[in-house]
């Protein structure tokens, strides 16, 4: 018995490993800022839930639903119909279209915002033109929709983000079974009952996921629902945070919208569990597309420029056209200044996300305990979380260690370092490589996959050390899935704002900040450069996007 509980002391006192110890360091990293949004909210210094309940959470909570809904149902059914049309049949344009679908992508959506009232406010060339052919004299004289309203954001939002939805329903449709639509066809079952009774049962799992990103990043958008003078509860966590000087009313708020994000991700799993369409493999033909003529065929490449147009040609072409008319903006220096600080921190936190994502990954695997494989699907909600409740979790407990920190350190030396994390831009990488870090994980974890153990065994055999293993057979054979990462996440920080204008030293301008500081100023021409270089970056990572889905099809 003696040698029975000897034998059980080490592992009961066995000391954790170095892997499991950095990937448990890691993954608390990832979610100390929601950790921290949960006990400001709980502990607030004044507790003002009670009046935000009377008058402005109803509002909040209204607003939001109404643009979360409409978004994805407008984006459902905007990329879910691209998808089928391109995925089952031949028209004009269909190749080209296949992949200039995605490239709203690359359009940040408070970017179409502002190109959008460019074009239709009042003294915009629409209304302009309206009024010369027309002979109108004055607003007075005809109606025009309003552009500034909450319609206008669900259409802007709609636009940038229903990609989401094409490419997911895109492949599942492309996956389906050709043998399916023949019985069909033989049935006497139209292109519409097909649709509705064989593609999209087959094809909802993906259309619901897709769904399920677009409503949590209309829950994340500010630009433009702040643009349109829309009041949603992200503009809440601004509007209480920084004119209401409420650091707790904020976290309250940032919790609701954490709670709607958490009820989205439930309900998109929940769904799918509940049914399941299975393709037979052994029945398996891949599909040929129908070729379209006449009418028909004018209709669906209308059809699918649609989206196209509003989405990318649309903010983009007018983006571009102030940057022609105004050539010399180019040269000015504020704009330089924000490049570099976007490439700066930009490509920082993308390489210590990634770094960390791989490191993370690779003790996992290389762990036999619970906690680091349990907290590893956990640090994926950094990504559900909105830039605004990241930056409530980040900077107020950031701020309070920071003034400890530089008081430790004018207590001891009799110099005042001032305050070296929130005064620098050290918040602002945490935000990033929280919020992002989900990609780079996802990335790391997909690419570790495929290599063989049996490399990492034989480099084990031959005496290569565990660091050594991971940086001599893994590194070299995942580079492609690392570089990829690398570039999605970086694209991520360029275009993000809500996290950058809250988190961001004073007088510290990036890209995204430029043209919503211009844009919020009525002066888009000052604002288009910054967007046209956004834009071109945005655009790197969807040709990386198409070139890494054409492979699969």
């Amino acid at each position: 018995m003696d040698v029975a509980k000897h034998s059980d002391a080490p592992k009961r006192w066995a000391m954790p490993d170095i892997w499991s110890l950095t990937a448990v360091l890691i993954a608390g990293i990832v979610l100390a800022p929601i950790v921290a949004v949960g006990f400001l909210a709980l502990f607030p210094t004044e507790n003002i839930w009670p009046h935000m309940l009377a008058t402005t959470l109803p509002r909040y909570l209204w607003t939001t639903a109404v643009l979360m809904c409409g978004v994805g149902l407008l984006a459902a059914l905007t990329g879910t119909g691209a998808a089928w049309l391109i995925a089952r049949y031949r028209f004009p344009l269909s190749g080209w279209l296949e992949w200039l679908l995605l490239l709203p992508l690359a359009v940040p959506a408070y970017v179409g915002a502002y190109a959008l009232v460019d074009l239709l406010e009042y003294a915009g060339p629409v209304q302009t033109g309206l009024r010369a052919v027309f002979g109108w004299q004055s607003a007075r004289d005809y109606w025009f929709p309003e552009i500034r309203s909450l319609g206008s954001a669900i259409i802007v939002l709609a636009a940038a983000l229903y990609p989401y939805v094409y490419l997911l329903a895109r492949a599942a449709f492309h996956e389906q079974s050709g043998a399916s639509e023949e019985v069909a066809m033989s049935l006497g079952q139209g292109a519409f009952a097909r649709l509705k009774r064989i593609g999209l049962p087959l094809a909802r799992p993906a259309v619901a996921a897709g769904t399920a990103i677009v409503m949590m990043e209309a829950v994340n958008d500010f630009g433009t629902v702040d643009y349109f003078a829309v009041q949603t509860l992200t503009t809440g966590i601004f509007n209480t945070w920084l004119e209401g000087n409420n650091a707790g009313g904020a976290a309250q708020l940032a919790c609701v919208v954490l709670a709607l994000v958490i009820f989205l991700v439930t309900l998109e799993k929940v769904s799918r569990r509940k049914a399941r369409f299975f393709n037979h493999a052994g029945r398996h033909r891949a599909i040929i597309r129908k070729q379209l003529s006449g009418w028909t065929a004018v209709a669906a490449m209308l059809l699918c420029m649609l989206p196209f147009a509003i989405g990318f040609m649309l903010p983009a072409g007018t983006i571009l056209s102030h940057a022609v008319r105004h050539t010399s903006l180019w040269a000015d220096p504020a704009l330089y200044t924000a490049v570099r600080n976007t490439v700066l921190i930009g490509g920082i936190a993308a390489f210590l996300t990634v770094l960390g994502g791989l490191l993370l990954v690779y003790g996992v695997r290389l762990s036999g305990r619970s906690l680091p494989r349990l907290l590893q699907p956990i640090t994926t909600i950094g990504y559900a979380a909105p830039g605004a409740v990241l930056a409530v979790g980040i900077l107020i407990p950031l701020a309070v260690f920071d003034n400890k920190l530089a008081d430790g350190i004018l207590a001891v030396t009799g110099y005042d370092p001032g305050l070296m994390l929130t005064g620098s831009a050290f918040a602002l990488v945490l935000a990033y490589f929280v919020r992002f870090f989900a990609i780079a994980q996802g990335a790391a974890d997909a690419a570790f996959e495929r290599v063989s153990p049996s490399l990492s065994m034989a480099a084990r055999s031959l005496g290569r050390k565990q660091g050594q293993v991971l940086r001599e057979v893994y590194v070299p054979l995942i580079r492609g899935s690392v570089g990829s990462a690398l570039l999605l996440v970086f694209v991520d920080c360029v275009k993000e704002l809500p996290a950058t204008l809250l988190l961001r030293p004073f007088n510290y301008d990036t890209l995204a900040t430029r043209v919503h500081d211009q844009a919020s100023l009525e002066n888009l021409a000052e604002a288009s450069p910054a967007a046209i270089l956004i834009i071109l970056v945005g655009l790197f990572a969807v040709i990386l996007l198409a070139r890494a889905n054409r492979t699969n099809f």
